[in-house]
């Protein structure tokens, strides 16, 4: 982690040289790596059309999140070069009903994906 001689915090440049081949949305300091994607989930409705409270239990997974951050990509099989990933911060996703790693940073819950978890971008 960057840190300053003076004791204060570091600059939005200085972050940015920091994270260099890193794409934040957030101001998360999770960094993923290699092909990982970091998304926070789109709640989905908790209540139907006609007003009716969907308990927790009957509840869909959700599948629809929002990128976070992006690592800068796997190593091809020779170890030469880096494949980079297919979506950018900001974008929404649909990912794998139970792909991922769930972790909470902060007192916000992210989700860390694999490229391979992901299966659409959603296009606004």
């Amino acid at each position: 982690m960057f840190t300053r001689d003076d004791g204060c915090a570091p600059t939005e440049e200085e972050t940015k040289s920091e994270t260099k081949g890193f794409q934040t949305v957030a101001n998360v300091n999770i960094k993923p790596l290699e092909d990982k994607i970091l998304v926070q989930i789109v709640e989905a409705e908790t209540t139907t059309a006609s007003g009716l409270v969907i308990p927790d239990s009957a509840q869909e997974k959700p599948q629809e999140a929002t990128v976070i951050a992006v690592g800068p990509g796997r190593w091809d099989d020779e170890g030469e070069h880096r494949i980079p990933v297919d979506v950018k911060e900001g974008d929404t996703v649909i990912f794998s009903k139970y792909g991922g790693t769930e972790l909470k940073y902060d007192g916000e819950e992210y989700l860390l994906l694999s490229a391979r978890d992901l299966l659409a971008v959603v296009e606004k």
